[in-house]
């Protein structure tokens, strides 16, 4: 399985989303990674990923065994579980989706090389991921296109430069600390975190 760009990201989200649930992930044979909280295809091979699991049902009780002993019965999913992981999923897959999307822009800008099956690749996940509410696509490009900036020269100058002022025995005037501080706020936050 060929790792993700912001896996460590998509791993910090899933700590903190708060919400009882079950998530897998997969990258097809083409490259496109899946999220969903159904289980993949037979043969292929996922990442299951729990968010707060435990041993007892959506009631309350412990979870039954089946009748040959073995692992839990599946317990009916409570309005609140389904609610939570559908908003889980969600923000999943926007994640995904402005990954995706800014590295298409990235990449078809001329300033890195691809190749048409990276390329395919993106779009695939873009396509799979992406809102087709064209309002809630509108957010997700917008946020692509900050991620772009972001991740873009002058702001990674931008916040060297902060780091510098702010190193032990800089004398940069406070003022300026701050006005820096602004900027990179501004403009050189990630809208992914």
């Amino acid at each position: 399985m060929r790792p993700f760009p912001a896996a460590a990201l998509l791993l910090a989200l899933l700590v903190s989303a708060g919400a009882s649930a079950q998530v897998y992930r997969w990258v097809d044979d083409e490259g496109v990674t899946h999220l969903s909280s159904e289980k993949p295809p037979p043969g292929v091979k996922a990442e299951r990923i729990d968010v707060k699991s435990s041993s007892k049902s959506a009631a309350g009780k412990p979870a039954s065994r089946n009748s040959s002993g073995g692992a839990p019965a599946a317990a009916p999913v409570s309005p609140e579980l389904a609610a939570d992981r559908a908003d889980l999923l969600g923000r999943l897959r926007t994640r995904e989706c402005v990954i995706a999307l800014e590295a298409l822009e990235r990449k078809t800008s001329g300033t890195e090389p691809t190749s048409a099956a990276e390329l395919r690749r993106l779009q695939q996940t873009a396509d799979l991921n992406c809102s087709p509410d064209p309002a809630r696509r509108r957010q997700q490009e917008e946020m692509a296109a900050k991620l772009r900036v972001a991740n873009s020269p002058a702001c990674v100058e931008a916040r060297n430069r902060l780091a510098d002022m702010m190193a032990p025995g800089s004398t940069t005037p406070r003022t300026q600390v701050q006005d820096q501080q602004a900027f990179v706020d501004e403009h050189c936050t990630s809208p992914l975190r």
